[in-house]
């Protein structure tokens, strides 16, 4: 019996919420080991790629991981539901408290294309509000962990926001470049940092103060979200939407809107301004 499947054959209703975080993490390291097989630095992976529906890339490194962390998983908390980004949506996981929400490869165009700046992201999340999170970027060799209550950690280490008291042109912010530009129009200085092709790894950025604030556009899922929304807040970090109300997961639908991500202090500011962008951006547009 491996060491996953005898912490399986232990697990219960009283199992700790620092407990499951460990569980998912040592998942996540096995997770990214997978998907390193297919990984090449600056060149193009060796996976097989085609395209979903809308456009997005997939890769075998996606499914492979998907369907090694469902088997995993699953056998970790059999009664919970499961969301994840390459697997078909059942909506089972609608009457289920907890919800394992996965993105198997974050940033799959990135990975596709030989940047290390992809994670695998896992969250668990309960009533709608994720109690584990991990985001783990094997060719970064950075694993973020949080638990409720409990502190966000990279590598072990404690992390903490950026202590940034306002926003200047020295505020470094992680959006697209078309975000950047609607808030740079709004009258937010900043400085624009280059664009990071994970969502997660955007956010745990933020997390760790290697970025002061981000913007997340309005085609974010629960899947790319989840995990790094808890190490966000655990760090002294906001995620909301434009009327300050944070997240809710595993609702029917799970595409988000417009959201800003920023330490507690300088998180009005944004918003605030993501709001001018908003009311131009409605202006701007013929009517019809």
């Amino acid at each position: 019996m491996t060491n996953w499947q005898k912490q399986a054959a232990g697990l219960d209703a009283d199992t700790r919420t620092d407990a499951l975080t460990q569980m998912l993490a040592e998942a996540a390291l096995a997770a990214g080991e997978l998907a390193l097989r297919y990984f090449r630095p600056g060149a193009h992976t060796s996976a097989d790629v085609r395209h979903k529906a809308g456009g997005s890339p997939v890769t075998d490194a996606d499914l492979l991981v998907d369907s090694f962390l469902k088997d995993r998983l699953g056998a970790l908390m059999p009664t919970a539901g499961w969301l994840s980004e390459e697997t078909t949506d059942s909506r089972a996981r609608l009457s289920e408290r907890r919800v394992l929400i996965v993105d198997p490869i974050d940033g799959t165009r990135g990975y596709a294309a030989g940047d290390a700046r992809w994670a695998v992201s896992i969250a668990l999340v309960e009533d709608g509000r994720p109690i584990c999170g991990v985001v783990h970027a094997p060719a970064l060799a950075e694993t973020f962990t949080a638990t409720a209550g409990g502190g966000a950690f990279l590598n072990g280490a404690a992390i903490r926001v950026s202590a940034a008291q306002r926003f200047d042109a020295m505020t470094r912010l992680a959006a697209t470049p078309a975000t950047a530009a609607d808030l740079d129009r709004a009258g937010l200085p900043f400085a624009a940092q280059p664009r990071v092709p994970s969502l997660a790894v955007r956010l745990v950025g933020v997390a760790c103060g290697r970025f002061d604030a981000g913007l997340v556009g309005e085609n974010a899922h629960d899947w790319d979200l989840a995990a790094a929304d808890l190490i966000l807040r655990e760090a002294g970090g906001l995620l909301t939407d434009l009327d300050g109300r944070a997240p809710v997961y595993n609702r029917e639908h799970t595409r988000h809107g417009l959201l800003t991500a920023a330490p507690a202090q300088i998180h009005a500011q944004l918003t605030e301004a993501a709001r001018r962008a908003r009311r131009t951006e409605g202006r701007s547009r013929p009517p019809g």
